[in-house]
């Protein structure tokens, strides 16, 4: 701009003119506030011990007031018990005094009984004479003061002998008289008394008699329940209070299914602090609730899909996108129910593809085939055959997303990993892809002899290293791989397997080695064993996830109670993931009418699945692994001779091996076999002897030829 325009701007009234403001930098420090006197009051308030919980926070306060409402309204019923108390403690010091018992035990531990006999029926006789005197003089001081004061003077000796009766009546641990003979039930006394609470820890020898509980958070209503936290003893840890929750349970006289107990982690929380949960009855005694999919036009299968509400009817949301799920039960306790919770979820994201197969061949899973992508429903050999190619599809696939994944940049794929984005890009080719497999025991366990790379082996040795593969590798390619099975045993689901199964879910079983089976190892030792389920609790499970729920992202299992969706449900949703698929476009495979066979190259699945030749050259079984001695020996006694018995002595393994007692002991110790007394009936009668619980021997050996399946493997790969 030149002078002279610079000049008219200036002068020409229609522009606008801004003021023009002085002013300098001043580079003075900021002050820092200043601490008000009212400021550090609050702030020491709020941290010091010496002020009560209930003056801090709000929300104890209100529970304060509560207390105090419900104690000025038990006060009178407490002190008329108190009275009574106190009159029947009275009775009994007045009875053990006017029998002279004092004295005539005294007499009995020095064995003169018979020699005190006369003093003692003297002292008896004086002592009533005593009690008629007082009873006399106390009647005739009432009646003389009734007739100079009014009855006004007998309503204050009433009044003053109650308060001292009740004095003496007062809850005093340790005194006589003040504990009833048959205590009553604890069900929620320790709300009012936390001393109760302390009582049913001691019960169950969770801490000693002389330890106590410290408070941190006062019981407080929660839902259909109560909840508290407390800090144990110095050295006792929540683990134990977790592992031994009915022992805690029976303390506080509720069922253990109302009982939650929980180690609180985090900055919050410390090895020896734990959160109780009390429910006021069954929570899984109400019946189950609709799934809240019927609500939903569409999923979206990143997000964790509802599957159940837990014992404090919080819902919880397992997270399934990067893992694998197993499921197992006893039949008829709701595993194909919670499978097709999480496939309808699934169902209802119309770029997920689907993989079902239902070898329990019933009409659960026939409406699933409008949605899927490969779909099969059958029991037979051909099915098996046809599972193994859908197997050795997807583990083609899933090598050629890696490989693919290699060539994008790392704007779109940051990671080794699908992102929801490329899920969503049909370009891409990599949508999530879940497979499921109903009663995968049955595929598992079958005997039709397969070749491969010119090798033969077992079908279900071949679909056990395609689904091992398959979890290890898959999930971060999208692929979630869901199995189900109604018998959740070591020979039916390979170790390894089981092993990289990422959540678990278990309903009822039969014992604590099934749901070890189906939760993990020792799980049950922690305080999670679904055998202890309720046959009236159907869909009701422990659920161990893979990853955060609404319970925290530190719990480590919890019961959960599915929601329930008969076959109409799962009818409509199948008929609406139909529609949304058809909407954009993904309906493909058998939901399409496409039943093309699947390029297969066995031979680059088995150079892929790294078995050196088929499963590893068929050299290491976990029932050809050879147990060292002498524990082979004692499971070749034990198949056998099985009786039935869940014990058998050590004379009786000596005796019928032929070892000397000393050297098995010693060697079944290095073998991780140790021996315990049990009780079993002799020619003589029940004698209490040394020896071992079949059920130990036996896991023992599993234990070895898992080891020797694992070392197999690990030569193997060097190789």
């Amino acid at each position: 701009m030149s002078a002279d325009d610079r000049e008219s701007a200036v002068t020409d009234p229609r522009l606008p003119v801004r003021a023009v403001l002085e002013g300098e930098f001043v580079n003075d420090r900021p002050q820092a506030p200043r601490v008000t006197w009212m400021r550090r009051f609050m702030n020491w308030w709020k941290r010091s011990p010496r002020v009560p919980l209930w003056a801090k926070d709000r929300v104890h306060a209100v529970q304060a007031a509560k207390d105090l409402v419900v104690a000025l309204l038990r006060s009178p019923f407490r002190f008329l018990g108190a009275v009574v108390r106190g009159l029947v403690v009275a009775v009994r010091w007045w009875r053990s005094w006017v029998t002279v018992r004092d004295y005539r035990e005294a007499a009995e531990q020095s064995e003169k009984l018979a020699d005190k006999f006369g003093d003692i029926r003297e002292l008896t006789l004086f002592r009533w004479k005593v009690t008629g005197a007082v009873v006399a003089g106390v009647a005739i001081v009432g009646a003389v003061a009734d007739l100079v004061y009014g009855h006004q003077a007998l309503w204050i000796g009433g009044g003053v002998i109650a308060v001292a009766l009740a004095v003496l009546g007062r809850r005093k641990d340790g005194s006589p008289g003040r504990k009833a003979v048959l205590a009553g039930p604890r069900t929620l006394t320790w709300t009012m008394d936390p001393q109760v609470l302390v009582d049913a820890f001691r019960d169950a020898k969770l801490i000693g008699k002389d330890e106590t509980l410290r408070l941190v958070e006062r019981a407080t209503r929660q839902g259909d329940g109560w909840a508290i936290t407390v800090d144990l003893p110095a050295t006792r840890k929540a683990a134990d209070v977790v592992k031994n929750r009915d022992a805690l349970a029976s303390a506080l006289a509720v069922d253990e299914v109302q009982l939650i107990v929980e180690r609180v982690r985090g900055n919050g929380g410390h090895a020896g602090r734990v959160a109780m949960w009390v429910a006021d009855e069954d929570p899984y005694a109400a019946p189950p609730l609709r799934t809240p999919l019927l609500a939903v036009q569409r999923w979206d299968a990143w997000r964790p899909l509802p599957f159940g509400r837990d014992a404090r009817d919080r819902r919880i949301d397992l997270p399934l996108v990067w893992t694998s799920l197993l499921i197992g039960a006893i039949p008829r306790q709701g595993k194909t129910m919670a499978a097709r919770l999480v496939a309808a979820a699934l169902i209802l994201d119309p770029h997920v593809r689907l993989y079902v197969a239902d070898f329990k061949a019933g009409k659960d899973w026939i409406s699933a085939a409008q949605v899927a992508h490969r779909f099969m429903s059958g029991d037979g050999t051909e099915h098996v055959l046809a599972l193994i190619d859908w197997l050795v599809e997807l583990v083609g696939e899933v090598q050629g997303r890696y490989r693919r994944m290699q060539e994008l940049d790392d704007l779109t794929c940051p990671e080794s990993k699908v992102t929801p984005d490329m899920s969503r890009d049909r370009a891409l080719d990599m949508p999530i892809t879940a497979v499921f497999i109903d009663e995968v025991q049955l595929p598992l366990e079958d005997r039709t002899p397969v070749e491969v790379q010119g090798k033969k082996l077992t079908a279900g040795e071949y679909i056990g290293e395609l689904l091992t593969w398959l979890a290890k590798k898959a999930p971060a390619a999208g692929l979630v791989l869901v199995l189900a099975t109604q018998r959740p045993d070591s020979k039916t689901i390979p170790s390894k397997l089981r092993a990289v199964l990422g959540s678990r879910f278990a309903l009822r079983v039969i014992d604590w080695r099934d749901s070890n089976i189906v939760l993990g190892e020792q799980m049950n030792t922690r305080g999670y064993d679904s055998s202890r389920l309720l046959p009236s609790h159907k869909g009701v499970g422990i659920l161990r996830p893979d990853g955060e729920t609404e319970a925290g992202a530190d719990v480590l299992a919890l019961t959960v109670r599915t929601f329930y969706m008969p076959n109409e449900d799962w009818r409509e949703l199948c008929e609406r993931g139909r529609g949304l698929r058809e909407a954009v476009g993904t309906l493909t495979g058998h939901a399409a009418g496409q039943e093309a066979q699947p390029m297969l190259d066995h031979a680059a699945v088995a150079k892929a699945i790294g078995s050196g030749g088929p499963m590893a050259a068929e050299a290491v079984r976990a029932t050809d692994v050879e147990l060292p001695e002498p524990l082979a020996s004692v499971v070749d006694y034990l198949a056998d001779g099985d009786d039935g018995h869940d014990f058998v002595p050590t004379s009786e393994l000596v005796e019928a091996l032929g070892l000397e007692m000393t050297t098995f002991g010693r060697d079944m110790v290095e073998l991780g076999c140790r021996s315990t007394r049990d009780r079993v009936a002799t020619a003589d009668g029940v004698r209490q002897v040394r020896g071992y619980a079949v059920a130990d021997l036996l896991a023992a050996a599993e234990r070895l030829r898992d080891a020797a399946v694992i070392e197999g493997e690990v030569i193997d790969g060097e190789r």
